[in-house]
């Protein structure tokens, strides 16, 4: 964890206020598609491991940070208003990390929409949790590239996943560079 999150704290001590950050993701939400994107909103948690476990080191924030506002609600509305003035479909959802590497089975799948998912991945949770950590308001998103809700799930191939990413990437790219512009 400490290896994951260690370019977000350099990138702090360099001046970093605001942290944009993107994934793939599989969309457990029923209404999602193939290709689309999804505002994180919120997160669930779901790794073994924290971030933050071990000495704390008081300048680079305290030791139990909040975490009532992970995503910044002023970047979530700029996302959306930069997607909606381009005709981009994005969908607001929470995101739960888990370990992987593996694909979840069924039941897995199940268990997570239940507890209020609408995507899974296997990553940018921790870089958030020290970005919150630190005081960098983040913005994230989800490219959904493959469909993990009942009905929709089969055996998924990196190919499809990479065809699944490449059809999100300009979207996601006209949202990024629209915040970047108004940062």
């Amino acid at each position: 964890m400490q290896q994951v999150t260690f370019p977000v704290r350099v990138m702090k001590l360099l001046g970093l206020k605001h942290l944009l950050v993107s994934n793939a993701a599989g969309g457990l939400n029923p209404g999602f598609q193939v290709g689309e994107l999804m505002l994180i909103s919120d997160h669930i948690d779901l790794f073994p491991e924290n971030p933050l476990r071990g000495k704390n080191i008081d300048e680079l924030g305290p030791r139990f940070p909040d975490m009532s506002e992970p995503y910044a609600e002023a970047l979530q509305q700029k996302a959306h208003s930069i997607a909606q003035a381009a005709g981009i479909t994005l969908h607001s959802g929470v995101y739960v990390g888990v370990q992987g590497p593996n694909l979840e089975t069924k039941a897995e799948y199940h268990y997570l929409r239940v507890i209020g998912a609408d995507a899974v991945g296997m990553s940018t949770i921790p870089e958030v949790i020290v970005a919150n950590q630190m005081g960098v308001k983040v913005m994230a998103l989800s490219a959904i590239t493959d469909l993990c809700s009942p009905g929709n799930i089969k055996k998924v191939e990196i190919a499809e996943v990479l065809a699944a990413a490449a059809k999100a990437e300009p979207g996601m790219t006209t949202i990024m560079r629209g915040l970047v512009k108004e940062l």
